[in-house]
């Protein structure tokens, strides 16, 4: 059976069955279209269709068609520490350094969403300036690791503004272990990025040329205080 009769007939049996639980079309809705599609456009799409789940493909597919979506490629994580494994219930940060692969500008309002997995973050989306095509950045990401040691897989996607997956999708793959120092790693390099800045000099010598002048001086002023 081709791509299409197969799409097609299970179209036809979705219409036969003739729900309107809302949950079970969006979940019928995002399961045809993929998984570009998140539950509030796919209820979008289903609303504006008096929840018609055939009409609502289509008109989805028209949108598509007509509206191109922006590029986004993922370049490295170069998270501080990536490979090492956290501690239970320990604060870290996650970056990611993505471009602009395609011809447009990003939108304005473009986010970096949570789309699946276990959520380690405080939030399910995090604000993503603009980009020209071309353009580079990094975007990071506070999470906090879970109680219990083990594995945890955590995915993330560009979005735009209505909604919309686009580029590569960003996997988080976690090991927590007593005894990890992936958080400890982060903290020593932020250190050590704070002391970079701090400029240290000779320590003060009294005996030297530049300062004798300024020994005698408060010498003087301790003596006549003391009289």
């Amino acid at each position: 059976m081709e791509v299409d009769d197969l799409e097609q007939n299970l179209l036809q049996q979705f219409s036969c069955m003739g729900t309107t639980d809302h949950e079970v079309l969006i979940s019928q809705l995002r399961k045809l279209v993929g998984d570009d599609v998140n539950e509030s456009t796919a209820s979008f799409f289903l609303d504006m269709n008096n929840w018609n789940l055939q009409a609502a493909i289509c008109s989805y597919f028209e949108f598509q068609s007509t509206h191109k979506l922006p590029n986004m490629t993922l370049i490295q994580d170069v998270t501080i520490g990536e490979g090492e494994s956290v501690p239970p219930q320990t604060s870290f940060v996650k970056t990611w350094k993505v471009a602009n692969n395609g011809d447009d500008r990003w939108p304005d309002g473009s986010y970096l969403a949570f789309t699946g997995g276990v959520n380690l973050a405080m939030r399910t989306s995090v604000p993503v300036a603009p980009l020209n095509p071309g353009e580079v950045t990094d975007i990071s990401v506070d999470m906090n690791s879970p109680s219990l040691p083990g594995m945890y897989e955590s995915k993330w996607r560009m979005a735009t503004p209505n909604g919309s997956y686009f580029g590569d999708t960003i996997w988080v793959i976690l090991s927590v272990a007593e005894g990890g120092t992936l958080a400890l790693t982060q903290q020593l390099t932020h250190f050590n990025a704070l002391g970079s800045v701090i400029p240290i000099g000779p320590p003060f010598n009294p005996f030297a040329a530049q300062n004798v002048g300024r020994a005698q001086h408060l010498h003087q002023d301790d003596a006549q205080m003391g009289s």
